[in-house]
């Protein structure tokens, strides 16, 4: 009956071991390639332009395309291109030219996340051949569309904001994860020194280290001091999160942590517009890669003066005081009383003593 007992454990382990693994592997393609799967352009923000006068009806005639899946604004030219800077819009269809001529302009930009910026130059060049066919009935001589680009960015400039986070991000979790193991093995209690100093290496070094990366993969990348301080402040930001949490729950904040490194990513990697609704409210609008990956591209990419600069700076300077709080508050220990002698239990002389 024991043996039979015992040889059922194994079996049953094994069993529940198998619907946990299935159970995290569901979870995780929810909120991974899930994300990716159900992108879909919806509300898209994109500005037609043009000047006072006969163009501005081809621009209105413009702005009631697209459906749902585009959100137009019809401004002048030089508003459209301030709402590209501050990433309002994606992309820019821009009319111009003279009595006879209609010149159409597609302008997108480098700074802007490039799912964005592409599906803005796919609709915006669909709108601009659709509108030059119209134009074209009417008599008037339409120029082929011509794309221009501000800011341009390279494949590396692209991919650099996203991999930066992910690298702090993970090469902190190392760092944070190893220390408070091998303190857990050595018995020991760290004090708040040893923490700041955990979270002030792991910082100087992975902003090194991300540094080499961009000047590695395109020379041409800005490392002024702008650049150099926000991707500090995400390594703070990251390690003191990071710190503040295995400090609270030990080596089980894990299971909250690592997952992030799969989830974040696939989803601060896509614009809001083209997530799922679903995803777009309990994953992106929280992930505190989207304000680093989006602040950084704009410091890399020249759009200093961007919204998203200021969101970020505001989100990971919260994030890190908030993590070195609960990272480095002293923890008061319980100190037991005496007891007093009358209450000690005797000591038992061995025998020959």
């Amino acid at each position: 009956m024991a043996a039979a007992s015992i040889t059922r454990r194994p079996v049953l382990v094994a069993v529940l071991l198998g619907v946990v693994g299935a159970v995290v592997a569901t979870v995780l393609g929810f909120l991974t390639f899930g994300a990716q799967a159900t992108v879909a352009p919806h509300e898209v923000p994109l500005a037609v332009a043009s000047p006072p006068g006969p163009l501005s009806q081809a621009a209105e005639r413009v702005a009631q395309q697209g459906g749902d899946a585009v959100d137009w604004r019809v401004t002048d030219p030089e508003r459209a291109r301030e709402l590209l800077a501050d990433k309002e819009v994606y992309g820019v269809l821009e009319l111009g030219g003279g009595p006879r001529r209609v010149e159409l302009t597609v302008l997108t930009s480098g700074a802007v996340n490039p799912q964005g910026t592409q599906a803005a130059q796919q609709v915006l060049t669909g709108a601009a051949q659709g509108l030059g066919a119209a134009l074209s009935e009417q008599g008037l001589t339409v120029a082929p569309p011509h794309l221009e680009i501000v800011s341009p960015a390279s494949i590396a400039g692209r991919t650099a904001p996203l991999a930066a986070s992910a690298l702090l991000w993970i090469g902190g979790l190392v760092a944070a994860i190893g220390f408070a193991v091998l303190i857990l093995r050595a018995g020991m209690r760290p004090g708040p020194l040893a923490r700041a100093t955990l979270l002030l290496t792991a910082s100087v070094v992975l902003t090194a280290v991300v540094a080499g990366f961009f000047r590695l993969w395109d020379s041409s990348l800005p490392l002024t001091w702008d650049v150099l301080g926000f991707v500090f402040l995400t390594a703070v930001a990251f390690a003191a999160v990071q710190g503040a949490l295995l400090r609270l729950f030990h080596l089980r904040a894990v299971a909250i942590l690592a997952p992030l490194y799969l989830i974040a990513p696939a989803v601060a990697g896509q614009v809001p517009e083209m997530l799922n609704p679903a995803y777009r409210a309990l994953l992106w609008s929280w992930t505190p890669f989207r304000f680093s990956t989006e602040g950084l591209r704009s410091l890399l990419l020249g759009a200093p003066d961007a919204p998203d600069v200021r969101t970020g700076l505001l989100v990971l300077g919260s994030m890190a005081v908030v993590g070195l709080v609960v990272m480095l508050w002293p923890r008061r220990y319980q100190v037991e009383p005496p007891v007093p002698a009358q209450d000690r239990e005797p000591v038992l002389s061995r025998p020959g003593s």
